[in-house]
């Protein structure tokens, strides 16, 4: 059937008309940023910022926009979290640099906390989460809406397999520029490098370090298999995300409004761990493809890694932050195994 070129004019100018009418209709716009790819399928905070946008714009009617600012675009998570405090970012997914706000933060990082991932979000989504996302609120003016998930972390490295604390004795192994994770490898024996994310491949090329630790998704997207033979997998840290939102704008929403976003996000944060998930489990039979030697460790070498590292990262913490915290996140993770 043959379309005349009026009918074809008639149907852009409606299609016009129905995006300006949706633009004119939205009352308000929410700014959402984060530093990992758009991606969703290779990226949880990809996944979980788009299924958050999808929904509040569904629910909403229109009326509540959300602008997604991905993989860095304002900036990296520090700046993110900056300019969600001073209102000119509606909302940031962050990660590890949120403990540098708020501090107690830190406690999910203790090594070896984590025995499991459903134990994690039964810890975060319990009323430990809720009682750390109002005294990080009370801190920072910012409010967690949703734990998602980094995953836990692993070591790599090019010159041997470890298998025990005492096999990382000599390895320079890179670490983010936090001192908990420094305190945490220094205490098993290695040498802690700390280095900035966009030089680690040429830190690993060119032998400034041996080794690095990360989740697995971020090992194989990272290519690290070219540049490191071996990984553990010992997930000494569980990696948690924090979506948050300057409470004021929170503040700021009607009732109904508040609870759309509450939903979206809680929604988010578990799409965030499933896209997680998933990447880790097929990233290791990737990386096992690429050539990379995988151990798993057995229950007693994961003993001696957690005997090595725990108790001197536990004695920093108790340095920066009030020693309760410390026990109420332990009593938790005792609490949720048990269920």
């Amino acid at each position: 059937m043959k379309i005349s070129t009026t009918k074809i004019k008639l149907g852009l100018a409606a299609a016009v008309a129905a995006i300006s009418f949706q633009a004119q209709a939205a009352d308000l716009t929410l700014t959402l940023g984060h530093v990992d790819p758009q991606e969703w399928t290779s990226s949880k905070k990809g996944a979980a910022a788009q299924v958050f946008k999808n929904l509040v714009e569904a629910e909403s009617g229109g009326r509540i926009e959300v602008n997604v600012y991905p993989a860095g675009q304002l900036g990296g998570e520090t700046e993110l979290l900056q300019s969600a405090q001073d209102g000119t970012l509606s909302m940031a997914m962050v990660s590890g640099a949120f403990s540098k706000l708020c501090a107690e933060a830190a406690v999910l990082e203790i090594p070896y906390l984590f025995p499991s991932a459903p134990v994690a979000w039964e810890v975060l989504d319990g009323e430990f989460g809720k009682n750390l996302s109002q005294h990080c609120q009370s801190k920072t003016g910012l409010r967690t809406l949703a734990y998602g998930e980094t995953g836990f972390r692993h070591f790599t490295n090019s010159k041997r397999p470890i298998k025990t604390p005492a096999d990382l004795d000599g390895l320079k192994i890179r670490v983010m520029t936090t001192p908990l994770y420094v305190e945490m490898v220094k205490a098993m024996g290695g040498e802690p490098t700390p280095i900035a994310w966009p030089e680690v491949p040429s830190a690993l090329t060119t032998g400034v370090v041996d080794g690095q630790e990360n989740p697995v998704g971020v090992i194989y997207n990272a290519k690290f298999y070219e540049m490191q033979d071996y990984l553990t997998l010992d997930g000494h840290v569980y990696g948690t995300d924090f979506l948050v939102i300057n409470d004021d704008i929170y503040q700021g929403l009607s009732d109904a409004d508040r609870a759309i976003v509450d939903r979206a996000s809680k929604v988010a944060g578990t799409v965030g761990r499933a896209i997680q998930q998933f990447n880790s489990a097929e990233g290791l039979s990737k990386l096992a493809a690429e050539g990379m030697e995988i151990t798993s460790l057995t229950a007693d070498q994961m003993a001696q890694f957690r005997q090595a590292a725990q108790p001197a990262v536990i004695e920093w913490l108790k340095g920066e932050i009030d020693s309760s915290w410390i026990d109420k996140a332990q009593n938790a993770v005792k609490a949720a195994e048990s269920n």
